[in-house]
């Protein structure tokens, strides 16, 4: 009897989770996989190409070519192209013969309209970070600590029922009093219970998460709209007509009045733009899809800790709008798995309880708890 009594000890000693220390508040998941990602391509992906697009231009030189005439010297040819580079305005002429000119300034101001938008798609990132951040690092830490404790809890008031019950002259006595404790809920945890009821009341972490989602949204349309505005207007025309006659060439009688010009970038510049674009329309369904995550509750992780006492009375609960800070704290709470140490061990009590022919012995992780410690041969039937 004594071997059996040790080794019963031995096995809920082992059941207990050990202290995680301070690692656990450096290595929590403030941001979730699909918002890393999208900050990642929507900030990286026009960097990226505006450093090469930077690179071409500091390596192949002049960005424009310019056909002078003949009679030009290498120093007026380099004016020429200088001065149509400066000023990017096209003339031409309409259907009825009279003057027009079109700015095609903006093909100049691409590069750094990228990093513009780089800067904007960057924006959402810093209102997550500041302001929403801190708070859900606090209600995480916390959580998770009281998660696992809750599973210590219960181990430990295993234990104490097997002392109890073992020094008990009346074991049916000691039965009527369990299931008076549980009738009573004195098994509960009301703590972490009320806690996260409480943040089903708040919407603070809810709306930040769904602005941060509609900027970034509205920053991508935006960008996708500006690129088939210069598609439509300028991206078509790589040649155009410039007056050089300014400047040092104004009086000079034998200076044409237009020279054809050519820009050189123009392929690369088109394929900076169609990149982008590309890749930022595809980032639009992601980006809703993000936002949509709150209108329906995660219940595959409250589904395992509904082995704890203190869920049940929260699952009950959890038929109102999913509009609210606890669903946000549950999707961060998935991505932070790795933190839940309880986690893996109520998914194993969970699956052996799917397993068990008699499914009502075993309500909560304190029932296969004392049915480990072999108190099941005088455990009354639920």
């Amino acid at each position: 009897m004594s071997l059996s009594h040790t080794a019963a000890e031995y096995m809920l000693s082992d059941a207990l989770l050990p202290d995680p220390g301070s690692s656990r508040a450096k290595g929590l998941r403030l941001e979730l996989p699909s918002d890393r990602l999208l900050k990642f391509v929507t900030v990286g992906l026009p960097l990226c190409l505006v450093s090469l697009a930077f690179a071409r231009e500091f390596s192949a030189g002049s960005q424009i070519s310019c056909f002078s005439p003949t009679n030009f010297t290498g120093k007026q040819s380099a004016y020429a192209d200088t001065a149509c580079w400066d000023s990017l305005i096209h003339h031409g002429f309409d259907a009825e013969g009279r003057a027009v000119t079109k700015s095609l300034w903006a093909l100049k101001a691409f590069p750094y309209s990228l990093l513009v938008v780089a800067v904007l798609m960057y924006l959402p990132y810093l209102l997550w970070r500041y302001a929403a951040a801190p708070a859900l690092h606090s209600d995480l830490l916390f959580i998770i600590d009281e998660l696992d404790k809750s599973y210590n809890r219960s181990v430990r008031l295993v234990q104490h029922m097997r002392k109890v019950q073992l020094a008990s002259a009346e074991p049916e006595r000691f039965w009527e009093e369990y299931e008076r404790a549980r009738r009573e809920r004195y098994f509960e945890f009301p703590l972490l219970e009320r806690y996260l009821t409480c943040k089903q009341h708040a919407h603070a972490l809810t709306f930040i998460y769904i602005l941060r989602n509609l900027l970034l949204l509205l920053f991508l349309a935006a960008t996708c709209l500006y690129l088939v505005f210069l598609h439509l207007n300028i991206f078509f025309q790589d040649e155009f007509s410039c007056s050089i006659k300014t400047g040092l060439l104004q009086a000079e009688p034998h200076i044409p009045q237009l020279i054809p010009c050519k820009l050189v970038f123009f392929s690369i510049f088109q394929l900076i733009s169609l990149s982008v674009g590309s890749v930022y329309i595809l980032l639009i369904p992601v980006v809703i899809y993000n936002a949509l995550q709150l209108c329906q509750w995660d219940k595959g992780l409250l589904s395992v800790y509904e082995m704890l006492p203190a869920f049940d009375l929260l699952s009950r609960r959890m038929l109102t709008c999913p509009l609210n800070d606890l669903n946000v704290i549950l999707l961060f709470l998935r991505a932070n798995i790795s933190e839940l140490t309880s986690f893996g061990r109520l998914n194993a009590v969970s699956a052996l309880r799917e397993a068990t022919a008699n499914k009502e012995d075993i309500d909560t992780v304190i029932d296969f708890m004392t049915l480990l410690a072999g108190l099941e041969t005088t455990k009354p039937k639920h």
